[in-house]
């Protein structure tokens, strides 16, 4: 007997609909292997009936005032604790994420940054008014974009959502968001949560829409004329090929890209600990975080002592299933990225060694184990692309120079941290760090007052803070005659 498929629909203007066309595509479960359910592969027809869902609701979104707003995101947080155990289900089925990580790891944050986006609502900030010219008094006014096209990753689909729709709603813009089709099930059920709070308290459920699809449904919207703004975190080509696709009408872009997160440790720093936290940060999510602490370049007097220590953490780290509680990760997300992961290790130079892993687990599912690779040089494939798996690479490095070359020398820039007791070389190597974030005898912490984002192939804008919030805005000058 074969298992009936759970059937994912798209959410337009509140309700549930399969694609206009009938096409659908499989979506597998990670850690088995199997399908589990199907989704509806979007068309033109269904962006087109979103994007007029989200016009349409958008001006009576748009003017409500920030307080009403705070009460549908603060209710909507509400419900995301009501209703966790739903979306742990579904996210641990979308990812074969652990259970209890889901639990501890995602929920907890993701009702945070809700509420934070629910009081920044509130927190609208411009320049004081005043008379700047004689006879005239100017203001500022801070306004929402629009319609926000959406496209969330498939490593984070249910966090990701978050950061996208939480600041788009609090701002006043309305949203058309597109899962990764690999991991559609938990932004449904996030549809059917926020429809069923702005039902409740009687606003327009076109302010919240989910399209499901592939990479052709993510260009029809960006490319799609309602939207005022497109938003991504993705790969590094996806954000090109959107900047590119959204130049023909000059949207406003926000992209989260890539990352090789440079972990400098130093020679006097505590190497039990560091090896600990390092770890956590480079095997968590199986690695598949555009920040994990992936790239370690420690100074050659405690380089062999480091490995080791490393090599012992990485044969410790335990991946499986999702109902087991002493698992730190699952597997990779797709058949794809497994292949990619093996990809980098087989093409591996003769100088390279594999200290710990290096294979795949199991004969069910996409399970890898946690991987350090020594022997490396800067201009190695692995070192300089992301490879997102559970796969630490470690140089030696002689000097802060070095270093700091070194760290910098890749065409990312979103995250990076230094691990040393000085004070004063942590703060030159945070000057000198040319990334987004810069994490001192720490890797990985976030919270949502402080913005996330990066440079160079990283992408542009912020999710998070005040100033993820603010790239939701446009900023719009009122001047008016004191002479009547």
């Amino acid at each position: 007997m074969t298992t009936a498929l759970r059937r994912l629909r798209n959410y337009i203007d509140g309700e549930f609909r399969d694609a206009a066309d009938g096409r659908t595509t499989e979506v597998v479960n990670p850690a088995t292997g199997e399908a589990y359910a199907t989704a509806p592969l979007s068309a033109a027809a269904d962006v087109d009936a979103a994007m007029a869902a989200a016009e349409a609701a958008f001006p009576a979104w748009r003017d409500l005032i920030p307080a009403e707003r705070q009460k549908v995101l603060l209710k909507i947080a509400d419900r995301f604790e009501e209703r966790a155990e739903e979306l742990i289900a579904a996210e641990s089925e979308n990812c074969g994420k652990p259970v209890a990580l889901v639990r501890s790891e995602e929920i907890p944050p993701m009702v945070d940054q809700i509420r934070f986006f629910a009081g920044a609502a509130r927190m609208l900030e411009g320049r004081a008014a005043g008379e700047y010219m004689e006879g005239f008094t100017s203001i500022i006014r801070r306004e929402p974009v629009g319609v926000c096209a959406q496209v969330a990753p498939w490593n984070y689909p249910m966090m990701m959502a978050v950061w996208k729709f939480a600041p788009a709603l609090a701002a006043g813009n309305t949203v058309v968001i597109k899962p990764s089709d690999t991991t559609p099930a938990s932004t449904v059920l996030i549809a059917d949560i926020i429809g069923s709070v702005l039902d409740e308290l009687g606003h327009s459920r076109g302010v919240f829409n989910v399209i499901c699809g592939d990479r052709e449904t993510g260009r029809l919207m960006v490319e799609h004329k309602i939207p005022a703004m497109a938003s991504i975190t993705g790969s590094v080509r996806a954000g090109m090929q959107v900047a590119e696709s959204a130049s023909k009408d000059l949207k406003r872009v926000h992209l989260e890209l890539g990352g090789k997160a440079p972990v400098v440790v130093f020679e006097d720093t505590d190497i039990p600990k560091a090896v600990e936290d390092i770890s956590v940060a480079g095997y968590f999510n199986a690695g598949q975080d555009c920040t994990a602490a992936t790239r370690v370049l420690v100074h050659e007097a405690i380089h062999d002592e480091f490995v080791a220590a490393l090599a012992k953490a990485a044969s410790e780290t335990k991946t499986g299933a999702v109902d087991d509680e002493d698992v730190l990760y699952g597997p990779l997300n797709n058949a794809n990225q497994l292949k990619q992961v093996k990809g980098f290790i087989e093409r591996l130079p003769a100088h390279a060694k594999i200290e710990a892993g290096g294979e795949q687990v199991g004969d069910k599912g996409y399970f890898f184990a946690p991987t350090v690779v020594s022997g490396l040089k800067q201009d190695d494939e692995i070192v300089q692309q992301e490879v997102f798996g559970p796969v630490i690479t470690v140089q030696s490095f002689s000097d802060e120079k070095q270093a700091v070359e070194w760290a910098n020398g890749v065409e990312y820039a979103l995250a990076s941290s230094v691990w040393t007791k000085d004070h004063a070389r942590a703060m030159r190597m945070s000057k000198s760090l040319d990334f987004g974030c810069v994490w001192i005898n720490t890797h990985i912490p976030l919270v949502a007052e402080m913005p996330h984002g990066g440079f160079k192939k990283s992408g542009y804008g912020k999710d998070l803070s005040a100033y993820g919030f603010d790239d939701y805005t446009r900023i719009k000058h009122v001047m008016t005659s004191l002479d009547g």
